[in-house]
């Protein structure tokens, strides 16, 4: 998604090919959605997996979309049924970014939610949830079958299990409440001890990339519709008209949807609403046969499980090994217990693949979808998925299309970018902003009282003083040292050194940056500025 992926211009300095990153590791550094085919040249066109054309000459539309992930090209097609005229906006290629990095489970089970619903909001709450998820499942399984898409779509169960039963009997009676497919059972998972699980019949999973390609592709061939890759928006102006601008070019539209993994225009505060998690998966292979359905153990370090049927061959998909963004210490270690835990459970004979993905957690575990904050009446968001973004997108592109098309569904209140809940928000609110703060202070001490020495092993990196400046120093698997500002150009914090994906990240609202400062994620709009190149290269 826009604002969520490596500047695709390859003559770009800070083109993150240039960075050689060896962190030791099995398994090939890519989703396995996005990983090109084993004939496939390895040029880079190839591996993003798309050859959309750029926006270079204005356009004037009803409608302009940022992101062609799920949640963009979902609204686009809803606002083309609407006869809406739309033109999505790509900085990278389509579902390339979050959604081409999730574990695609196509489900309405997002962990414990309905209890949660039920509790801090109202049963009403719950059940409106529950139906737009329920009704985004048949929604993807209806464009397959309209639109021919050949992308894995399979029905299978889906549980939520772990050992406090109290806990799940509850979310069970609550998913019951709000009319879903919910059952409690003791039978499972397959390769681990529980004391019991929720189990939602009827749920799905299927190939994310291979869907989005496909709706873009029924989009290109729409008149009234543009998909716009490699396009990254600069600056969006609210207005009457909106204006999106592009370096190249910019698009005057009536309204403008902002489907990106943090709103590129933060009129409401987002950033202190919402908080960013890294997460990590493993696809596996094993000697023998993979479980079917699909299996998610919430808690704080929560395990995701579930069986990629491909063309050549089936893998088990491991995910988990949750942090915030920045924090947390070293993501190599992340991925090695998430292998250890995978090799105590599973016959793993390999790792084919791995990868890692960033979330949005909004402080009371509802998306934001609707209008983007005051003074920017023409201007909608959706965000903060809290990594169940597949039913959540296609249901967030229902309810923008229903919006801009002037009608009130009733869903839209529980979905309010502007709602008001301090019950389940207060607490959860100033924790995190506590935590944003003590870590700006905290990594602002440490680096004016560090030294401005540079010892760095290939792969490693820190941030140093010099003259009373932080600097972020990596050094590449070649010992080439690569060096950039480690002030983060959203709200000043320092940031950490990602050994796993080789990457600068914020640890107070989840920017991410290449090892020579492009911007890689927001909420940041601009990459790091240049630092001093007369550093010490030993």
């Amino acid at each position: 998604m826009t604002g969520s992926d490596p500047d695709p211009n390859p003559d770009s300095d800070s083109d993150p090919d240039r960075f050689s990153c060896d962190p030791n590791l099995p398994g090939e550094p890519s989703a396995l959605w996005l990983a090109e085919p084993p004939e496939a040249k390895p040029d880079r066109e190839s591996r993003r997996g798309g050859g959309g054309r750029p926006l270079t000459a204005d356009r004037t539309v009803d409608v302009a979309v940022v992101g062609a992930g799920i949640a963009g090209l979902s609204t686009a097609l809803e606002l083309r049924e609407r006869g809406k005229t739309v033109a999505v906006l790509e900085r990278d290629h389509v579902s390339a970014g979050i959604t081409g990095k999730s574990t695609a489970k196509v489900t309405s089970q997002h962990g414990a939610i309905y209890d949660h619903l039920r509790r801090e909001f109202s049963r009403r709450a719950a059940r409106q949830y529950a139906t737009v998820q329920e009704d985004a499942i048949d929604a993807v399984e209806r464009r397959i079958d309209e639109f021919g898409i050949d992308c894995g779509f399979e029905r299978q169960s889906s549980y939520l299990y772990g050992d406090s039963r109290d806990k799940l009997e509850r979310e069970a009676d609550a998913a019951q409440d709000a009319g879903l497919p919910a059952t409690l059972v003791t039978s499972v998972p397959p390769f681990e001890r529980a004391q019991a699980a929720v189990r939602f019949d009827e749920q799905a999973w299927f190939h994310p990339r291979r869907y989005l390609l496909g709706i873009a592709d029924v989009l290109r061939e729409d008149d009234g519709a543009r998909v716009f890759e490699r396009t990254r928006v600069t600056a969006v102006e609210p207005g009457t008209p909106c204006q999106v601008r592009t370096k190249e070019a910019s698009v005057t539209a009536e309204r403008v949807v902002l489907a990106t993994g943090f709103p590129i225009l933060d009129r409401a505060g987002y950033f202190a609403r919402m908080h960013p998690k890294r997460s990590y998966v493993l696809a596996l292979r094993l000697d023998g046969d993979p479980p079917d359905g699909m299996y998610y153990r919430s808690g704080d370090n929560y395990r995701s499980v579930r069986t990629y049927r491909g063309d050549e061959e089936e893998l088990l998909l491991v995910g988990g090994e949750n942090h915030k963004t920045g924090q947390g210490g070293s993501t190599v270690d992340r991925y090695r217990r998430l292998l250890e835990w995978a090799r105590e459970r599973f016959p793993v004979e390999s790792v084919a693949y791995r990868w890692s993905n960033q979330d949005y957690k909004p402080v009371d575990r509802v998306p934001f979808v609707g209008r983007a904050g005051a003074g920017t009446p023409n201007v909608f968001v959706a965000t903060g998925f809290r990594g169940w973004g597949i039913t959540n997108g296609v249901a967030a592109g229902r309810l923008l299309a229903a919006l801009i098309d002037g009608q009130k569904p009733p869903e839209r209140k529980l979905f309010d970018p502007l709602r008001f809940t301090p019950k389940p928000s207060a607490g959860k609110t100033v924790t995190e902003n506590v935590d944003a703060m003590s870590e700006l202070a905290t990594d602002w001490l440490r680096t004016m009282l560090a030294s401005g020495s540079l010892e760095l092993d290939p792969g490693e990196g820190t941030v140093i003083r010099r003259e009373g400046t932080p600097v972020a120093c990596a050094r590449d698997a070649d010992g080439e040292l690569h060096t950039t500002s480690a002030v983060c150009t959203h709200m000043y914090c320092l940031v950490e050194w990602n050994d796993g994906e080789c990457s600068w990240d914020c640890p107070c609202h989840g920017s991410r940056f290449a090892p020579d400062g492009d911007l890689l994620e927001g909420p940041a709009n601009e990459g790091l500025s240049n630092a001093a190149d007369e550093l010490e290269r030993e």
